[in-house]
């Protein structure tokens, strides 16, 4: 029975941080159960190189809402702009996405799955990119106890694990329940410019939670973002971790 699994997502092309983060996965030994909770593309613009490299690997993957649009190559990327100014920032990132995300690739984001059961230990455990009730459901630290015992009631789990909002938190239920967000690999948004990943460890009937923080070349990425038509506020966003 597997004991220990690493959890990650939100690379949003962000090449540098994904491979930074597979290595400390391998120099911690917890690249032998690994998962990824999606948006492997938006934002930056090493879409092809990260979908790429999480093919190679065979890692068990989710659809994120930046998935489902660059894969159906829509125009919406199903995010939750707060103001015109983001909005539009957005459009140009999912347009330049599109074009440059190659079909085959866009073939492989329109199949990926909605949510990873999984067995850890004695305990239930279920994968989401949004949520278990939509793809693009923000799962925010603050929101009310009562609410997420009613989403792990739905979903019949012990654990839920979920991305989206590239923040990274714990949260231990009432009922003894868990919720957890992995945080963002390539577009941390708690302004910690360091990527972001979880490792779950099954402990007797409970559940040891680590947030592993992983120093990268956040240059890198942000001057490759800079040498493209990708909005560059998007690179002051990686270089400051926000969003």
């Amino acid at each position: 029975m597997i004991e220990r699994i690493a959890v990650f997502g939100d690379i949003h092309g962000n090449l540098p941080a994904l491979e930074a983060v597979l290595a400390d996965m391998a120099a911690r030994g917890v690249d032998d159960h690994v998962y990824c909770l999606g948006d492997l593309v938006g934002y930056g613009t090493f879409p092809n190189e990260v979908i790429t490299a999480i093919r190679e690997r065979g890692i068990p993957t989710i659809m994120g809402n930046y998935d489902q649009g660059v894969g159906q190559s829509s125009d919406d990327c199903g995010c939750a702009y707060k103001t015109e100014e983001e909005r539009a920032l957005g459009d140009r990132s999912i347009a330049w996405s599109n074009a440059h995300t190659s079909e085959e690739n866009k073939a492989f984001l329109r199949a990926l799955v909605a949510q990873i059961p999984h067995r850890l230990g004695g305990l239930r455990v279920l994968l989401a990119h949004g949520s278990p009730r939509r793809i693009n459901e923000y799962l925010y630290e603050d929101r009310p106890d009562s609410s997420l015992e009613r989403i792990l009631d739905q979903a019949d789990v012990d654990v839920l694990v979920v991305g989206h909002t590239h923040r990274p938190y714990h949260r231990v239920l009432p009922s003894g329940r868990h919720v957890v967000n992995a945080g963002s690999v390539g577009k941390p948004k708690d302004n910690d410019p360091r990527a972001c990943y979880v490792i779950l460890t099954a402990a007797g009937n409970g559940l040891n939670v680590e947030f592993v923080r992983v120093p990268y070349d956040v240059e890198a990425a942000a001057r490759a973002i800079e040498a493209t038509e990708m909005p560059d506020a998007y690179a002051q966003m990686l270089r400051e971790g926000r969003g």
